[in-house]
């Protein structure tokens, strides 16, 4: 893919900091303290709901929570859309006792050192800069939901007019400070000490707009779970 310059996200072994946030799909605020010794939890810090990819990923964690509170593990989602919006959208695309949070101006993001890359003409320092020619070269393929392989932007208008998700003003103000954000998931200890995670930062953005593998993600659950 694209050339490195240095790694920022979180590794194994090091401590999350607290970051408080407005709560989604409940009152009051959420802390990533309200977990630190008490519980494990997957930290899935996406783009806003205008990401459709991220629309995915969001509901493939989802998909998970049930296996993973059986183990012992919360979840946590985080969007990087306004608090208001958010609520509006789980309201009509609601999805069994997730856990979400409000993060419009990315502090998670930042805190767990998740780059907001600046897209150029013909300049790329992953995973701080890349070119629009460069994402224009990528090529992703949802079996089942994209009729082959799209860069990102047509995929994403696709996706879009599949969901019928119709941009707000919200949206549009997320996308202009956000669109580049990069997104991952981290997975805490009891103590809130990264154990696993999966970024898109890594390998010059081999893992862009991808989704961790379920089966390494629950191994990775089953030991911090013990």
């Amino acid at each position: 893919m694209f050339a490195q310059t240095d790694i920022g996200p979180l590794q194994p072994g090091d401590r999350a900091p607290n970051v408080v946030l407005d709560a989604i799909t409940r009152e009051g605020k959420i802390a990533i303290d309200d977990f630190r010794g008490q519980k494990p939890v997957l930290v899935g810090l996406f783009r806003g709901l205008h990401c459709a990819f991220c629309r995915r990923h969001i509901a493939a964690q989802a998909q998970l929570d049930p296996e993973l509170r059986a183990a012992g593990v919360e979840s946590l989602t985080v969007v990087n859309t306004p608090i208001e919006r958010a609520r509006l959208y789980f309201r009509y695309h609601p999805m069994p006792n997730l856990l979400a949070a409000s993060d419009p101006k990315r502090t998670s993001h930042q805190a767990f050192g998740l780059p907001n890359l600046e897209f150029t003409e013909n300049e790329t320092a992953w995973p701080h800069k890349v070119s629009m020619a460069a994402v224009l070269g990528m090529k992703i393929e949802i079996p089942g939901e994209t009729p082959g392989p799209l860069d990102p932007m047509a995929g994403s208008q696709f996706l879009d007019s599949k969901d019928g998700y119709e941009l707000t003003e919200a949206d549009l103000e997320m996308k202009a400070t956000g669109l580049g954000q990069l997104v991952g998931q981290f997975l805490l200890d009891r103590q809130g000490i990264v154990r696993w995670s999966f970024t898109e930062v890594p390998e010059g953005g081999r893992y862009m707009f991808g989704a961790p593998n379920p089966q390494e993600l629950m191994s990775a659950v089953s030991q911090v779970a013990q």
